[in-house]
């Protein structure tokens, strides 16, 4: 499969317009900020993008760092997520997780994967997000999008997220893996969607085994 060419016409479609990020992928595209990846990652879980992002410049207003997050009170910080999906355990789960950072990493996000997964609720999908959108590391960050469009396109055969990551770590050259959740996220929000795909609109679809 000719994945080079899949990735350069996905750019393009950025690029030209062809596609729209959602606030929410523009913003993570451009915090570099480790901390900040971390928590609005969390208050992504389980909700859209739509609702995620003024749900996180609430909280942003109310505090930016480990120190000024772990001092707010519950509700304050619940009441200002709202309505995130699960947003009174996320602002539990944030307040406490800020806490385990001051104290236990002296106020710095942790840079390996074994390391943030050890944070309760933190999975390897958001690990690899903060790796690559905080730190600017390679990683392989499998939302549904991208475990979704790397099976239609045939370049996978895998049945879950994880096993989608590390299908990617084998195939997917190193160059790529820092944009390619963000490129399929948006080729998934646009055109490539799970349940009716805008197969007349993509521009990657001479690849793609569903169209073989």
């Amino acid at each position: 499969m000719d994945i080079d060419n899949i990735v350069k016409n996905l750019k393009n479609d950025n690029k030209t317009n062809a596609v729209q990020r959602t606030e929410f992928v523009e913003f993570m595209e451009n915090v570099n900020d480790p901390y900040l990846v971390l928590i609005c990652c969390i208050l992504s879980l389980r909700t859209n993008d739509k609702t995620t992002y003024p749900a996180a410049m609430r909280m942003l207003e109310l505090g930016r760092t480990p120190k000024e997050i772990m001092n707010l009170d519950i509700k304050k910080l619940s009441e200002a997520i709202y309505p995130v999906g699960f947003y009174q355990n996320k602002a539990c789960q944030i307040i406490d997780l800020s806490r385990e950072i001051v104290e236990k990493y002296n106020s710095k996000v942790p840079d390996t994967i074994e390391e943030l997964v050890k944070f309760k609720g933190v999975g390897r999908k958001t690990a690899n997000l903060v790796l690559t959108k905080g730190f600017n590391k390679p990683a392989i960050c499998v939302d549904v999008h991208v475990h979704r469009i790397s099976n239609r396109l045939g370049y996978v055969k895998t049945k879950s997220p994880d096993e989608t990551e590390f299908a990617l770590r084998e195939k997917l050259p190193k160059k790529y893996w820092i944009d390619f959740n963000t490129l399929l996220v948006t080729h998934g929000q646009n055109v490539c969607k799970a349940q009716k795909p805008l197969c007349e609109r993509c521009s990657i679809k001479k690849f793609c085994k569903k169209n073989i």
